[in-house]
């Protein structure tokens, strides 16, 4: 739609061109807005203002010869000049109508483009160490790198979802020396536990699991074996909540791997060959302050352990080298400090580091009615992202973690969430959806047959509010695609709720299925497009359109 209307405006601008009113070769792009108030038009460009440096003219005087250009152009109903020169463009009703038809021709590839090109895209999400469960900030990070998958998928790119496991290091050798000493526990020793030991029930849980299975076979518990068991455990039961929530992963990538092929000790070594690695008391660094870090890293401490950050620089590295536009990275907001250190690393290894985008996701805070609900342990209380998605199930979950801008911080109200009503977001947008599917039955009871584009006027859909809906309806597939080249699924999330508030009231006052067969073949053809751009936006963030409620 917005492009349709670029296109209005560069047709007129070429017109101008051949009278001579504008001389200018080198055209500015032309950007087109959608007016917040309705008395400003369909859209709206400041275009005049942008030529007037070049054209040596006053902005509204260039803005009136174009205007009157567009004025003669099909489907044009007004133009107005406003202010200093912006131009408002209001659109027929026939445009419109026409673009309903796309809805229902298109059907589930409405909002789809090709504005990607194929270009390839890793979305790297979650990435939660495998030490313990899901936290319900690990789920709002599943909630939108997924989405934003769905959502890159629909504009045309090629994309690559993958989690990276951290199986290696202090954290996973301290998981299986919590269960060792668990299980020595359960073997009636006594056993000093260590502050930082994990102390979840969860651990307890993986110590009896091991000791049922590889104590029975005789098979050794050494402390890898028991990391290898416990690591393993862990991973099958993130796996197993992602996968309740929706969340399917193309890759799995093994922090190991890293180590195992050598490739820490190459990256480290070509960063040493182009000039940025040094040695002092006894450890290895890396100067990424010459790349715009504030400080130089440890890659190698002194006794010869590899940091995190060096499995970081040969991951990244190997990202780079997969041949990805753009890879993405979706991190907790306690992650900013890192950000210039790995774009640092990226540069050092001769590669643009804007291929890089990170997402930071803020913290979730967990009211119940209003009240925030304490995060800690205590019997009662929910931490995990398992405990949410069993009390308000996936579908409440996901959409309340994608209502808010990623790094903003979410309020999330278990019993709002779990409510029957219009204030609970998601049950407003899919009762929409429901609502149609109870309407279109209820055609059918009474022998209307959803009707075809050949079989319908829609020049009878001429109330204000039937074209509210259209327009709202039109402007999908631009809200998809800024969605996508903006990486911000919360947009489809906004729309889909102003979607739903155009709808309700139109139900609410109007009778779809009414005496008027032709009025009623009309609604019933709005409707379906409704009910299908509802399946699109959902499918999308995740959420399931439900028939009945």
């Amino acid at each position: 739609m917005i492009a349709t209307a670029a296109d209005i405006v560069r047709k007129a601008i070429e017109n101008c061109k051949r009278a001579t009113t504008i001389k200018t070769e080198d055209l500015p792009d032309i950007i087109i807005e959608k007016p917040k108030r309705d008395e400003f038009g369909d859209f709206a460009t400041n275009v005049a203002m942008l030529l007037a440096g070049k054209e040596g003219k006053p902005p509204r005087q260039i803005a009136e010869a174009i205007a009157k250009e567009i004025r003669q152009i099909e489907n044009i109903k007004k133009v107005e000049v406003a202010g200093h020169g912006f131009i408002n463009i209001f659109m027929d009703d026939e445009y419109w109508l026409s673009l309903l038809k796309e809805v229902h021709n298109l059907k589930e590839k409405y909002g789809t483009s090709d504005a990607g090109s194929g270009k390839k895209v890793q979305v790297e999400f979650v990435s939660a160490n495998p030490t313990g469960p899901l936290h319900i900030g690990h789920g709002r990070g599943a909630a939108v790198g997924d989405s934003l998958a769905n959502i890159l998928k629909a504009a045309g790119y090629k994309v690559v979802k993958e989690y990276y496991v951290n199986d290696a290091g202090r954290q996973v050798y301290i998981l299986g020396e919590s269960v060792r000493k668990r299980m020595e526990e359960l073997q009636g020793k006594d056993v000093e536990f260590s502050d930082d030991y994990y102390k979840g029930e969860y651990v307890k849980e993986i110590a009896k699991d091991f000791l049922a299975e590889r104590s029975s076979a005789g098979k050794a518990q050494s402390t890898s074996t028991v990391q290898d068991f416990a690591c393993e455990a862990m991973l099958e039961r993130i796996k197993k909540d992602l996968q309740d929530f929706g969340v399917e992963f193309d890759n799995w990538f093994s922090e190991k791997t890293l180590e195992d092929e050598g490739l820490v000790n190459n990256a480290i070594e070509e960063l040493r060959k182009n000039g940025y690695i040094y040695e002092d008391e006894g450890a290895v660094w890396f100067r990424t302050t010459q790349l715009g870090d504030d400080k130089d890293r440890v890659l190698i401490k002194a006794d010869n352990e590899k940091t995190y950050f060096a499995s970081d620089i040969a991951y990244h590295k190997k990202k780079a080298e997969s041949g990805f536009s753009t890879i993405v990275n979706i991190w907790g907001a306690d992650h900013h400090g890192y950000e210039a250190r790995v774009r640092a690393a990226l540069k050092a290894f001769g590669y643009d580091d804007n291929i890089l985008k990170i997402i930071f996701i803020q913290l979730v805070a967990l009211l119940r009615n209003g009240v925030q609900v304490p995060m800690g342990k205590r019997e009662g209380e929910f931490v995990t992202l398992r405990q949410v998605i069993d009390e308000v199930g996936k579908d409440a979950c996901r959409f309340f973690f994608l209502m808010r801008k990623s790094d903003a911080q979410l309020e999330f109200d278990l019993e709002l969430a779990k409510k029957q009503a219009p204030e609970n977001p998601v049950f407003y947008v899919q009762y929409a959806h429901a609502r149609i599917c109870s309407i279109i039955k209820h055609a059918k009871e009474n022998g209307i047959s959803l009707p075809t584009t050949e079989g319908v006027d829609i020049k009878l859909l001429s109330l204000k509010e039937e074209l509210d809906i259209i327009k709202k309806l039109a402007s999908f597939p631009d809200i998809v695609k800024g969605s996508a080249i903006a990486m911000e699924p919360h947009r489809i999330t906004f729309y889909l709720q102003e979607l739903a508030g155009l709808f309700h009231p139109y139900y609410n006052k109007n009778r779809v299925v009414a005496d008027d067969k032709s009025l009623t073949n009309a609604r019933l053809y709005l409707c379906e497009a409704v009910k299908r751009v509802m399946q699109n936006g959902l499918k999308f963030l995740g959420v399931s359109a439900p028939e009945e409620m």
